[in-house]
């Protein structure tokens, strides 16, 4: 861990907060338990933390009352001994949110139609807050968001409850790192990036997930480390980016992007190896590089290279979709009128998280063209209501046979779930277009994009 927060002075509502962390008798509240909340919850129950989750999503509330484990990457016997140890409660009653010592903020920071920023989950939350907050509470953004938002966004609505940040409230930010389906790395054993408004919110702030997480990085303010998670993520859409376009400019040259990069890769140093896609998905990658752009304009600066990423990657769904077309061309069928199955509907492999999957656009695409269109996806049974794709029709996932694949007029491979055959897949599907690189030798019904 690193170096030791500093003991606030004694007989202040920072010195009765440090005391219940340290002895883990802090109430820890969690707003929102969704692939976020939920495993920060399990986290701290496990080192004997009391958590309320609190979620407007009724469902959940009654899932967790039940014992019943709704994500799942994560291990339902974790959230059976949590609920079963009295330890996780959850609730809908916003009100309770005076009774929890430290309250972490894990709700959504989607965009708008016109990509920017839309804070209304934040502020709707942080409005909740104040009207409950009291003395010796520690609150911690944890959605990613633009530098500025905890000390000033966050920070102006609590004290309009006239409170005082740093000496009645506590306020930090903390990003998220959660990589949903890593076997390698959980929530205690990726490093937490922390940083406050102050310096005792900070030192609060670090004490806090020092106590859960076996690792914490302390930084000299909230807005290095909401710019520390930018970076993170935009590193990885200028990198996923400039592989997108590559795999274009090869396609056109007759070269297997694939091989490209299993070859590059034996380079022991100067390379890390980025793999292409339909496009970008999750909550994190899309929606970043855009929350920076947003911020940067207001101090007269274009971030030129990060807007560039941004239009790569948002128009890679197009790109797959005319590749299939092209392909569908050559055995003399339109797109209007053919059966389209994708495989796959969550942003990545042995997951079901299907935020901003690159797969809900490709399947709007085709409906625009009169495409028949089903999924088969062994993680997401159902297609969920999404924000960016209200309109959508009720999906849900057929069996993948080879009934089912000869009826179909082409497969558009969107996600490499380890789980599918693929084998079955290429016997039976008269046309594959493969946007994961899954089929590596040439086959006469495959087309790569």
């Amino acid at each position: 861990m690193s170096g030791r927060a500093q003991i606030p002075r004694a007989e202040s509502p920072a010195a009765e907060l440090r005391e219940k962390i340290d002895d883990a008798s802090a109430l820890v509240g969690i707003l929102g338990l969704g692939y976020v909340g939920l495993p920060l919850a399990l986290t701290f129950a496990e080192k004997q933390f009391g958590v309320l989750g609190f979620d407007v999503d009724t469902s959940k509330i009654e899932a967790l009352a039940a014992g019943r484990n709704y994500i799942r990457h994560l291990d339902g016997n974790r959230l059976t001994a949590a609920v079963g140890s009295g330890l996780l409660h959850a609730t809908s009653d916003f009100v309770r949110l005076r009774e929890p010592d430290v309250l972490l903020i894990c709700v959504p920071t989607p965009l708008t139609a016109q990509r920017e920023p839309d804070m209304g989950y934040v502020v709707q939350t942080a409005e909740r807050i104040r009207e409950a907050l009291r003395p010796g509470q520690l609150v911690i953004l944890e959605s990613t968001t633009y530098p500025g938002t905890t000390d000033e966004l966050v920070r102006g609505i609590l004290e309009r409850s006239g409170l005082r940040c740093g000496e009645d409230f506590f306020l930090a930010f903390s990003p998220e790192r959660e990589d949903p389906g890593n076997q390698s790395f959980g929530t205690a054993t990726i490093p937490k990036v922390v940083g406050g408004v102050d310096e005792i919110s900070a030192d609060l702030a670090q004490a806090f997930y020092d106590r859960a997480i076996q690792k914490t990085v302390r930084v000299s303010s909230a807005r290095t480390a909401e710019a520390t998670k930018l970076v993170e993520n935009i590193f990885r859409a200028v990198n996923i980016a400039l592989v997108n376009e590559l795999k274009i400019v090869f396609d056109r040259m007759g070269i297997d992007i694939w091989e490209v990069l299993d070859a590059a890769s034996t380079k022991p140093f100067g390379f890390m190896r980025f793999n292409p896609g339909p496009g970008w998905g999750g909550h994190c990658i899309p929606l970043d590089p855009f929350y920076l752009s947003w911020k940067a304009r207001e101090y007269g600066v274009t971030p030129k290279f990060i807007e560039l990423a941004g239009e790569v990657n948002v128009q890679m769904p197009r790109y797959v979709v005319e590749k299939l077309q092209l392909a569908l061309n050559r055995l003399r069928k339109p797109v209007k009128g053919s059966r389209i199955l994708i495989l796959g509907l969550a942003y990545k492999k042995d997951i079901d998280d299907p935020r901003e999957s690159p797969a809900f656009e490709i399947v709007s695409a085709l409906l625009e063209l009169g495409a028949e269109v089903t999924y088969h996806d062994p993680h997401v049974p159902s297609a969920p209501r999404m924000r960016s794709w209200p309109n959508l029709p009720a999906m849900s996932s057929i069996p993948l046979t080879p009934e089912t694949l000869r009826q179909t007029d082409a497969v558009v491979l969107v996600t490499d779930h380890a789980a599918v055959d693929y084998e079955l897949v290429a016997r039976h599907a008269p046309l594959i277009v493969d946007t994961r690189g899954v089929f590596r030798d040439p086959r006469p019904n495959v087309v790569k994009a």
